[in-house]
């Protein structure tokens, strides 16, 4: 069975057509930005300093986590989440984590920012998705007020402009397409469009391996 890397930055729409594929394809699929959510609650319970590293990888100790707390999805986590993510020894600390996951018998599906480069860069299908700051800004601050919180669209906008500038910068793995990733621009479609497209992409990239 296949292992299939989905990366891309925030709000591009790369978790729902991962989760998608891991139903279509019947595979295991783990979010990865969760392991880093989780590292970043720890770290936020605990009153740890995001701008310190040793705080930030002793989050990481004993990291048990229940994939749906609420808690996990919160912006003052996936903001800590965002800044621990560019710290070397996170990174190494949960890398044997995904590779496991991506490794195990029967194939998989994950999604994050480095799976197609660093994780799984043997995947079957590598997919990287992606959408102009500005649609996922729209996307986002609908998500943000479908869960009864107040958001604007500048705060939102200028939040995954940082997030970018982040995750592409960072030393140890940035987010950039693998060299033969598939590039997937959802600007323009909607989620089942999306969707239909990915399945498509992997079906394709599969039947020609």
């Amino acid at each position: 069975m296949p292992v299939i890397a989905v990366d891309g930055p925030a709000a591009s729409g790369k978790g729902t057509i991962a989760r998608a594929l891991a139903k279509h394809f019947g595979l295991p699929h783990m979010d990865t930005g969760l392991l880093y959510r989780a590292v970043a609650l720890n770290l936020w319970r605990w009153g740890g300093d995001p701008a310190n590293e040793f705080e930030a990888l002793r989050a990481c100790d004993e990291l048990g986590f229940d994939p749906a707390d609420p808690e996990l999805r919160r912006e003052a986590v996936s903001e800590v989440a965002s800044r621990i993510s560019v710290y070397p020894g996170v990174r190494a600390a949960l890398l044997k984590r995904q590779q496991q996951f991506a490794r195990q018998e029967g194939g998989a599906v994950l999604d994050g920012r480095d799976i197609g480069t660093v994780i799984a860069p043997d995947a079957d299908v590598k997919l990287f998705v992606t959408a102009s700051p500005e649609v996922r800004a729209e996307r986002r601050l609908k998500e943000l007020e479908s869960r009864g919180m107040n958001a604007h669209y500048r705060d939102v906008l200028a939040d995954i402009r940082a997030r970018d500038e982040r995750d592409s910068t960072r030393e140890v793995a940035p987010l950039k397409p693998a060299p033969d990733a598939i590039v997937l621009d959802t600007s323009k479609l909607g989620a089942a469009e999306a969707i239909a497209e990915a399945l498509r992409l992997a079906e394709q990239r599969l039947a020609s391996a």
